[in-house]
C-alpha cells in the first residue's frame, strides 16, 4: 500500500509524536529478538509484567491518547541469527491504522545491495516512512563504507534514518553482553555520516549515555542531525540535555517513549515536570516531529 493509499494524519488533532516505538512480535507470534536478549531488556527497564502488543493493540493504545507513533522492528539477523520481523508486515498492519501509526523499516546494512533493492521498494510500495538502524545489535560501525549504499538510497528517498545511541538494555546482563558491542553507538560515527550524506535526515536515539555531550555537539553542529529522547525516564535526563533541548537545539529534539519498555504515560507524566520552556514543550512533543515527518511543514 503507498502513502497516498492512506488516510493522513491529523496533526492538529494530536497531543504527541511518539518517534520511537517497537513492533516485538508479528501476527504468528515470532519475535523481534531472541529471547535471552528480550528477556535481559525487560529486566534492565525493571519492566517485570513486560508484554508484547501487536501492532493491531499498539494503534488502540496511542489512538486512545490522541497520538501517533513511529514503529519499527530491528533486523539484526546478520549479528544475532535471529530472523527479524518482516517490515512488509510492520508497513501493512501501520497501513490498516494510517490514523496514529507511521511505519519505519529496519534492513540489516550487511545484506548489501539487497538492503539497497529492499529499502526502495519497501518506501515506493508499501509506504515506509523511514529507516532504525541499531550499530550494536546489528554489529556494525555506523561510518563503515559498508553502508554507505544502503544510507544513500535512503537520503534519494528522501526519507529518515534513525540510530540508536549510547548504552542498549538489549544484552545487558547477558555474558559477555550477548556479543554486543556497545562502542558501536557512539554518536561521533554518526557524525561522518552527516557529513557524507548532508541531505539525510538523521535522529539520535535516546539521551547518548556515556556520551551525551558528543550527541550535543553533533546535533548542535549538523542541521541534518536530530535527537529523540526516548529509552529514559525525563527526570534521569543529564542538565545539559535539558539546557540544549530548551535553547539552542530546541527545533531538533523529538519525544521518543521506547514503548513497550516504557510508556508514553510515564515519559509524558515525568517530562510534565521538566524545567522546560512554554514555546519549547509543543515543538518537542509534536511538531519537531511533524515537520521532519513531512506531517506538517509549521509548527
Amino acid at each position: 500500500m503507498t502513502p497516498a493509499a492512506t488516510p493522513a494524519i491529523d496533526v492538529d488533532e494530536l497531543v504527541a509524536i511518539d518517534v520511537h516505538t517497537h513492533a516485538e512480535i508479528s501476527a504468528d507470534g515470532h519475535a523481534s529478538l531472541p529471547p535471552r536478549l528480550m528477556e535481559a531488556s525487560a529486566k534492565y527497564f525493571g519492566a517485570h509484567d513486560h508484554r508484547q502488543p501487536t501492532i493491531d493493540e499498539m494503534a488502540a493504545h496511542y489512538r486512545e491518547r490522541k497520538m501517533a507513533a513511529v514503529v519499527f522492528t530491528v533486523d539484526a539477523e546478520h549479528a544475532t541469527g535471529h530472523p527479524p520481523i518482516a517490515n512488509e508486515e510492520v508497513a501493512e498492519a501501520c497501513a490498516r491504522h494510517a490514523d496514529v501509526l507511521i511505519p519505519f523499516a529496519s534492513l540489516d546494512p550487511w545484506r548489501g545491495r539487497a538492503a539497497v533493492s529492499a529499502a526502495r521498494r519497501l518506501v515506493e510500495e508499501h509506504g515506509v516512512r523511514g529507516f532504525k538502524f541499531h550499530p550494536s545489535l546489528q554489529g556494525f560501525s555506523p561510518d563503515d563504507r559498508m553502508a554507505y549504499p544502503l544510507y544513500e538510497a535512503i537520503e534519494e528517498l528522501g526519507v529518515p534514518a534513525l540510530f540508536h545511541t549510547g548504552q542498549t538494555g538489549i544484552g545487558a546482563g547477558v555474558p559477555g553482553g550477548g556479543g554486543i558491542r556497545l562502542g558501536y553507538s557512539n554518536p561521533m560515527l554518526v557524525d561522518g555520516v552527516a557529513a557524507d550524506f548532508p541531505e539525510l535526515r538523521i535522529i539520535l536515539a535516546h539521551p547518548s549515555f556515556p556520551w551525551q555531550d558528543e550527541a550535543l555537539a553533533v546535533a548542535h553542529h549538523k542541521p541534518n542531525v536530530h535527537i529523540d529522547l526516548s529509552g529514559w525516564s525525563p527526570k534521569y535526563f543529564p542538565p545539559q540535555l535539558v539546557r540544549y533541548a530548551n535553547s539552542l537545539i530546541q527545533d531538533k529534539v523529538l519525544f521518543g517513549s521506547d514503548y513497550p519498555v516504557i510508556t508514553p504515560d510515564r515519559w509524558l507524566a515525568d517530562f510534565a515536570k521538566l524545567e522546560i520552556k512554554p514555546e519549547v514543550r509543543p515543538k518537542i512533543l509534536k511538531w519537531n516531529a511533524a515537520r521532519l515527518l513531512g506531517l506538517a511543514k509549521e509548527g
